[in-house]
């Protein structure tokens, strides 16, 4: 469902991302971790065409983003790490305005706006301006608008950073659900909790080098062929740790 095909991104001498290759299946919940400064926001916006790589190509769901855009993105709901809200609409109005900009049908959005809401614990806020609503609630609608239009593809940039506990909660049952569906997610975060808890393969960026990437099995195999830092407590955590330990090491 998502391809990077030896995709690299390199401003004058500098190499941000080293010609990186990843294969997502759909419904796969895909984690990508990596120390500040890896690389991940810059893999993921030539992900969701937002930055044009230097070098190589991204599929989605068989489109490339480059010669087929609006059918790729047509697929993707994005949640940046950033995101910007209109804080002078309400969150229903918010919801409405991204629905026809996908081109839902308004009724479709009527109902799945209400439907969202509920989900993201906003249903009482439906009708209040964006202004008044706190980080974690900002950080719950914004993952919200990235759904209006069932999207078959979710990626989704430190989506929980500042989130609430009610928030991230619902945030990770819905990336469940939708996984189970067979929605494809492709999820950047240093919760390594949430990423052991919710991901099914997981890559590790290391100065725009990918490092490893396998599931958590396969990861402890090789963090365990460096002895000299790995743990051994079996945790992502410490695999995390062992295999971006040191500065030259690459795969």
């Amino acid at each position: 469902m998502i391809q990077c095909i030896t995709l690299r991104k390199q401003y004058g001498d500098l190499v941000a991302v080293h010609d990186l290759d990843l294969e997502i299946a759909p419904g796969e919940v895909f984690g990508f971790l990596g120390p500040n400064g890896a690389g991940k926001t810059t893999t993921i916006r030539m992900m969701v065409g937002l930055l044009e790589p230097s070098a190589g190509r991204v599929l989605l769901g068989g489109h490339d983003l480059a010669r087929e855009p609006e059918a790729a993105k047509a697929l993707l709901g994005y949640v940046p790490d950033h995101p910007f809200l209109y804080d002078k609409l309400t969150a229903k109005e918010f919801l409405s305005f991204i629905g026809g900009l996908y081109r839902v049908e308004r009724d479709d959005i009527a109902d799945r706006s209400a439907d969202l809401l509920e989900e993201f614990g906003l249903e009482d806020r439906g009708e209040d301006l964006i202004e008044t609503f706190s980080h974690g609630m900002k950080q719950r609608l914004a993952v919200a608008a990235a759904l209006i239009h069932r999207p078959r593809i979710l990626v989704l940039d430190e989506p929980m950073v500042g989130m609430d506990p009610q928030g991230a909660l619902a945030l990770r049952h819905l990336l469940g659900g939708l996984a189970a569906s067979g929605v494809t997610i492709f999820l950047s975060t240093h919760s390594l909790g949430v990423a052991e808890a919710l991901c099914d393969r997981i890559a590790i960026l290391d100065h725009g080098r990918l490092i490893a990437q396998g599931t958590l099995d396969e990861l402890r195999t090789h963090a365990s062929e460096f002895p000299e830092l790995s743990r051994n407590e079996g945790s992502l955590e410490s695999v995390f740790l062992s295999l971006t330990g040191t500065e030259d090491r690459r795969a």
